[in-house]
């Protein structure tokens, strides 16, 4: 029998919990256990579905006066995990880090992390096999994510020479009260490159990516307009073919199927009875592939909430050493996670 990895999972919010689930699936994987800091809600539903919960020994009464006993420290934690995801509010990675390093455990970050805080900045389709073996890897954000997916993809079959994209990023997650804007349309960054296209070019430092970004009054899905220029001219069959191919790219005939807003989205994922009614995948309106010469442009939807678990997936196989190619790895995760099913509705 073979034994399975542990995993602790520093962290149970809207990315934390998500992988805790999907980990929970897999049967290589084996979830030791959450930290939680404070005994609220999110620490109620993880002790009813049966989830071990650590926390720190001074709050271990607070804790049980909820109605949640602890399974053991934080200590005792970083003891029982073979390795770390860690989910943490932005910011926390970084301390929590020299935590990871004392106990000798690899450890995988959120973008909401400085890049410093790893050895690599990891995107699947874009650099799995350089990740392989390192022990401290940064699963870049959402929004950078979604870009790098469908950049490399384009890399890979046309040799991407620059690209210019606009992100319009949602202004909260739908359980993020205390978040905005409400009724303005605001620039999320004045600087001449935005995040975004810094982080991407961590991960493809020989494309050119201008990156600026607005937040807008939305809580559902951050929106994405690429202006790709490749090494060759193609044509918009090529472009679509390429795209069909892979299951984390979903191709939508707004026409067809009527899904031409981040709302109906949503409301097909529901429908389809996905888990969070969450969208793993690259939403792309075939409508807005407009190719010239060596010119792509798009529009795609980027569900923020679930976009990064496939990739936190493949990132513990691959700080794990699992020995699959790259191609398996990404279809264990996409048949874990049921990514592909909409393709056969849409």
């Amino acid at each position: 029998m073979v034994e399975l990895i542990k995993v602790g999972l520093n962290g149970y919010g809207t990315i934390g919990k998500r992988v805790a689930d999907a980990v929970l699936k897999n049967s290589r994987f084996q979830l030791v256990g959450i930290v939680k800091y404070t005994p609220d809600y999110s620490s109620k539903m993880a002790f009813k579905k049966g989830i071990n919960i650590y926390v720190p020994p001074e709050k271990w009464r607070d804790f049980e006066s909820q109605g949640v006993t602890p399974k053991g420290t934080i200590q005792e934690f970083l003891e029982e995990s073979s390795i770390i995801i860690d989910a943490s509010p932005s910011g926390k990675g970084f301390a929590n880090l020299s935590l990871y390093k004392a106990a000798g455990k690899p450890a995988i970050f959120q973008g909401g992390e400085k890049p410093e805080v790893a050895e690599l900045s990891f995107s699947t389709y874009c650099n799995y096999d350089e990740a392989v073996g390192r022990k401290y890897l940064r699963v870049v954000s959402c929004n950078t994510t979604g870009l790098l997916r469908i950049l490399c993809v384009l890399h890979k079959e046309f040799n991407v020479k620059r690209a210019r994209v606009l992100v319009i990023r949602r202004g909260a997650d739908p359980k993020e009260d205390a978040r905005g804007p409400i009724n303005s349309i605001k620039l999320e960054s004045v600087e001449d490159v935005s995040h975004h296209g810094k982080d991407a070019m961590l991960v493809l430092p020989n494309v050119k990516i201008i990156s600026q970004a607005v937040v807008v009054p939305t809580t559902l899905m951050h929106v994405q307009y690429l202006d790709v220029e490749v090494a060759t001219p193609v044509i918009k069959e090529q472009v679509t073919e390429v795209l069909s191919r892979y299951a984390r790219i979903l191709l939508v005939d707004p026409k067809k199927t009527g899904l031409d807003s981040t709302s109906k989205l949503i409301e097909a994922a529901r429908d389809f009875l996905r888990s969070r009614n969450d969208i793993y995948e690259n939403v792309v309106f075939e409508n807005s592939i407009l190719v010239s010469g060596n010119s792509i442009s798009l529009i795609q939807a980027i569900h923020q909430e679930s976009i990064v678990v496939p990739e936190n997936m493949d990132a513990l196989y691959a700080v794990a050493g699992v020995k699959l190619p790259l191609e398996k790895v990404v279809e264990e995760t996409d048949k874990l996670l049921g990514i592909g099913g909409l393709k056969d509705v849409f």
